[in-house]
């Protein structure tokens, strides 16, 4: 539950459950929604979180539209996994297409 005062985790947590099955964000997106935020606290913030949390990790890729390697590269495979099961679909460079699964309705919270 968040607090009056959450802490830049949770404020990434919070505002990455809100990114619909089948789509992705970068994390500088995330960091720029988030004062006092960089694109690496999100990335942070998602490799803390325990395998069985209710966060879509998966869904917050690279700005070249890439998984970033994780975990010695067993969790990158999970992760494109996990999204090649939404729907979304790589390139034969392994990247994502932010025009067709770009989250584009990413505000700020308050």
């Amino acid at each position: 539950m968040l607090t009056q005062n959450p802490s830049v985790y949770e404020r990434v947590h919070a505002l990455v459950r809100k990114i619909p099955r089948g789509k992705v964000t970068s994390y500088g997106r995330i960091a720029r929604e988030l004062e006092g935020c960089t694109a690496r606290m999100v990335g942070y913030a998602l490799a803390a979180l325990p395998w069985e949390a209710d966060v879509p990790w998966q869904r917050v890729i690279n700005h070249q539209g890439k998984v970033s390697p994780r975990n010695s590269g067993h969790g990158s495979w999970a992760q494109r996994e996990l999204l090649e099961a939404e729907g979304v679909v790589f390139d034969a460079q392994g990247r994502v297409g932010f025009h067709k699964f770009g989250w584009r309705k990413l505000h700020k919270s308050k």
